[in-house]
């Protein structure tokens, strides 16, 4: 061999050659083909070709060769001898790239909406062999091998190649079946190696464990009734009743699989129209939520496999239960393994600190304006909405992504080319996605969890909003639960608390949240926001449920909720089921199911949610009494009156201005004995006279339990 030869089988051993098909594999020249594989550790290396064995040759550092005379190159595999007897292999070096010029363009543009189907690991048929093409993007790599079950973890047999300057980097190895374990090490510009986990990896070991894993989807959907019904709703103005989980500990020891038994029938029995689990990509730490993602393409292996994540769509589907998931594009974990300077520089972070890093989490930010960046992000959100039939999805920490100078000190930040504090990459990024995910896949839902006054979140975007569906209601939330931690007494003062977000209901299409943050970190759980004793805290809790279950806007509520768990939530524990054994727990529950019950059958509740006509004011000024009173206005002139006492009072002969006269009747009353109220309900038809009050029609005279919700409608 000559010293240039030599040299580049030592780069190519060392791992910093490029092009390893260019010296591995066949190639012909003058009647003769010329076959070298890279063995390291073999005794001895056959050629094969119809079953007759051709010796190859020991060359220079695990390299071997064989000359054939043979005018074209043939069908071959290998014979190779580790000390243990012959086994039969292939050789990766003989085959094509598996991923073309037009995904590679496309993908460089930031415009490849597959992205999943040719990046990452797949099982493959490339004539009679079955392998899996191993593809990743590093483009400042020197150098890519793949590391396996597959080759005792020993990368040095198989480097990959480079796509040009696509970043993209290439190798499909022969007999690799679905379940192998792998991961990329990379030879950064540094010199140092970075042993990382696939960014696009389909499934994982189970954490802490980091390895990929090679996966092949043999699910066959039962949904499809769903899907297709689901292209043709409009969610804005349908019932969404969402019920958030956090899958480890909503009963903790479940599988995806046992969850679509146990949550399923859970969830059909108490009437939620939604589902909406905390994050379900793959996080190292359990006790993060799911908020700090290493595996954006591959469901937690915690609870079992992709396939067993969606047999519990499905399942969830199948009890017409929509699916939200929450989705965190807004910054990853810094483990060394994971994406954090993958290529052992800056990849997917921004590479300045000012904006590649979040003071507040001690983590890094995506790098929104580089186009495979933003490409990968966009490409997720479709992936969980087609592949795992994803009804919606709401991006965490939106406030997070839209400001320069979030969690920032002066000096800490630098403004945008317009001189602003807007990440105008950022804002494009958002745009780009909701724009894609809704022309793509209509029915579905993007929701942001928005805490600021950022106008036109829910606009569209040719309109400059950034496209979302809806909008968490962070504000009516705060208000709301400081109103309700007062004392009763002390209420009449905080009156408009409750009031103000009717003023900005409009303005966005808003969810109202009480989430998993807000029965966190010392805060309480709802139950223990309430004031008074134990009778009057559930009695709180119902009255305030039933005022947010009739305001505008789509309602969410954390598990553990809807019994009134004292304790605050911990994603170590599991929810204090036991105490569904005491009626009183029990009869929260059931105020929460008739809630739903009555919601999913009352359309004025929900089809004009998101238009001023859909509500009107009854009691706006019932300060003094702690009265909230309302009417939500349904299609065709129907009606459902809502009205709210959040005194302890018991107020007889209120006399209630309505719009109409008639036979009223009442639907709800949370003061119903069996949710565990006192009893005082309006029994009967009601009569509702000619009697102009209070600017209405009609005067209608009715009971007001203590700490109470009532509905009522036109008998």
């Amino acid at each position: 061999m000559t010293n240039a030869q030599l040299s580049e089988i030592d780069q190519l051993v060392e791992g910093w050659h490029h092009q390893p098909h260019a010296v591995l594999g066949p190639h012909s020249r003058l009647g003769t083909v010329q076959i070298r594989v890279l063995r390291p550790w073999a005794i001895s290396v056959d050629v094969v070709i119809n079953s007759v064995h051709h010796p190859m040759t020991a060359e220079h550092r695990g390299t071997w060769v064989v000359e054939l005379k043979l005018d074209e190159v043939p069908d071959y595999t290998l014979s190779v001898d580790y000390g243990q007897g012959s086994i039969p292999a292939d050789d990766p070096y003989r085959f094509l790239p598996t991923i073309s010029d037009f995904d590679l363009n496309l993908f460089s543009a930031g415009r490849h909406e597959d992205l999943w189907r040719v990046l990452g690991a797949h099982v493959r048929q490339l004539g009679n062999v079955r392998g899996v093409s191993f593809t990743v993007w590093a483009p400042n790599a020197q150098g890519v091998r793949i590391a396996g079950d597959f080759n005792a973890w020993e990368s040095v047999a198989h480097p990959m190649r480079s796509m040009g300057n696509s970043g993209v980097w290439e190798l499909f190895i022969p007999f690799v079946t679905a379940g192998a374990y792998y991961r990329f090490e990379i030879l950064g510009r540094d010199g140092n190696w970075h042993t990382k986990s696939d960014p696009m990896a389909f499934a994982t070991d189970v954490p802490p464990a980091n390895a990929s894993r090679v996966f092949e989807s043999q699910y066959a959907w039962n949904d499809q009734a769903w899907m297709k019904q689901r292209e043709t709703i409009n969610p804005h103005d349908g019932a969404m009743s969402i019920y958030e989980v956090h899958i480890g500990s909503w009963k903790p020891g479940l599988t995806y699989r046992e969850l679509a038994d146990q949550l399923v029938t859970y969830l059909k029995q108490t009437e939620f129209t939604h589902v909406e689990f905390m994050p379900v990509a793959e996080h190292p730490y359990a006790p993060s939520w799911g908020y700090q993602v290493t595996g954006y393409y591959a469901p937690s292996s915690r609870f079992g496999n992709p396939d067993d994540f969606r047999y519990l769509v499905d399942a969830l589907h199948q009890a017409n239960i929509a699916v939200l998931v929450d989705w965190v594009p807004a910054h990853f974990p810094k483990d060394s393994w994971a994406l954090a300077k993958f290529d052992g520089s800056a990849l997917y972070e921004h590479a300045d600190p000012r904006r590649g890093e979040h003071p507040d989490w001690g983590t890094l930010i995506f790098d929104f304006g580089r186009n495979e960046v933003r490409n990968f992000l966009v490409a997720n959100a479709l992936y969980w909405l087609s592949e795992y039939h994803i009804d919606g999805l709401r991006v965490d920490a939106v406030s997070s992504m839209l400001y320069l100078d979030y969690s920032r000190e002066v000096g800490e930040w630098e403004p945008n080319s317009l001189g602003g504090r807007e990440n105008l990459e950022a804002v494009a990024f958002m745009q780009e996605t909701n724009a894609t995910v809704y022309r793509k896949l209509p029915g579905v839902v993007m929701i942001a969890e928005e805490s600021t006054a950022w106008g036109g979140v829910t606009s569209p975007t040719d309109h400059g909003g950034l496209g979302f569906g809806f909008k968490w209601n962070m504000g009516w939330m705060h208000d709301s639960l400081e109103y309700m931690s007062n004392d009763p007494i002390h209420r009449r003062y905080h009156h408009g608390e409750m009031t103000f977000s009717l003023a900005y209901a409009w303005s966005e299409n808003f969810i109202l949240p009480i989430s998993h943050d807000e029965v966190v970190h010392g805060k309480g759980s709802l139950y223990e926001r309430m004031p008074g004793d134990h009778w009057q805290k559930l009695a709180n809790m119902r009255a305030y449920l039933g005022f947010m279950w009739a305001h505008p806007g789509k309602q969410l509520i954390f598990m553990g909720t809807e019994f009134a768990q004292p304790q605050e939530w911990s994603q170590a524990n599991s929810l204090d089921w036991h105490l569904l054994d005491y009626q009183p727990h029990q009869g929260m529950l059931e105020c929460v199911t008739q809630l739903n019950r009555i919601y999913k059958a009352t359309p004025q509740l929900w089809e004009l949610d998101n238009e001023p006509a859909g509500f009107s004011w009854l009691v706006l000024d019932g300060a003094s009494d702690n009265v909230f009173a309302w009417v939500r206005h349904g299609h065709g002139g129907s009606m459902i009156l809502s009205v709210t006492n959040l005194s302890p009072v018991v107020r007889h002969n209120y006399a209630l201005g309505v719009p109409s006269a008639g036979q009223w009747r009442e639907i709800l009353n949370t003061d119903d004995e069996k949710f565990g109220g006192s009893g005082i309900l309006n029994a009967g038809d009601l009569v509702a006279h000619d009697h102009p009050i209070n600017g209405q029609d009609a005067k209608l005279v009715i009971t007001l339990p203590p700490l109470s919700t009532c509905w009522y409608t036109l008998a």
